[in-house]
């Protein structure tokens, strides 16, 4: 039987969807450690590249912080953390907190560039306008500023998601729940149609959340900046 066949025959028996261990009370898992490290990298990085974008202060320091983090293996932060907290942590946290660790660093470029990027971008003639208003930056910040920028925060909030959602596999590697156990123990078992089932259900998961997302993001979006970007 070729692989298309064992994948096939895994994701249509009704065993592999149920169960504490089926498709979908892993998929649960697995959107809880991503949406809760993408909470976590949004309120670290969000304020501050308002920060950064309002005041134009430390912008290359966000940079090189940023790449700095991204050149950083995701699997050896893992197990360094791992080492680090567990034997100052008990139970699941021990290992449900290093997973997290490394989601949020992964997390926190995308978001932290979308958003001094977006405030940056924001039309000068607005922000000159509104100050001729009277407005205190505060003001210029909430009220023209964030609003304008809106369409890159969310598109960096969306990269980030998707790359959570690939790397959230590795939890599996110490023993978490979550879509990547059908990648650690289908290679285990030798189980190939698991595994690549496993893949492609991550795969679907992440567009998902992304078309999810992408419904929030024209919610949030004035309908005048849906067309917005790095060049309008």
């Amino acid at each position: 039987m070729n692989a298309l066949a064992l994948t096939w025959e895994w994701l249509t028996d009704p065993a592999s969807w149920t169960g504490a261990g089926g498709i979908l009370a892993q998929s649960v898992a697995h959107l809880r450690y991503s949406f809760l490290a993408l909470l976590a990298a949004a309120l670290v990085a969000v304020p501050v590249g308002l920060w950064v974008g309002h005041t134009g202060r430390g912008r290359w320091l966000a940079v090189n912080a940023a790449g700095a983090v991204r050149a950083v293996p995701s699997l050896g932060v893992l197990f360094i953390a791992v080492l680090l907290l567990l034997p100052r942590l008990r139970g699941e946290l021990a290992f449900e907190l290093p997973a997290l660790i490394v989601l949020v660093l992964l997390a926190v470029p995308p978001v932290l560039a979308g958003t001094y990027a977006g405030v940056q971008a924001t039309d000068p003639a607005a922000r000159d306008a509104a100050r001729g208003m009277g407005m205190t930056g505060t003001q210029v910040l909430r009220l023209v500023e964030i609003p304008g920028a809106m369409p890159l925060i969310m598109s960096g909030l969306r990269a980030a998601m998707l790359q959570i959602i690939g790397t959230a596999t590795i939890a599996a590697i110490v023993g978490l729940g979550g879509l990547g156990r059908f990648l650690i123990d289908g290679q285990a078992s030798r189980d190939y149609g698991q595994m690549a089932g496993g893949a492609v259900v991550v795969a679907l998961l992440a567009l998902a959340v992304d078309i999810a997302l992408a419904a929030v993001q024209r919610l949030v979006v004035s309908p005048g900046l849906t067309t917005a970007g790095p060049g309008r």
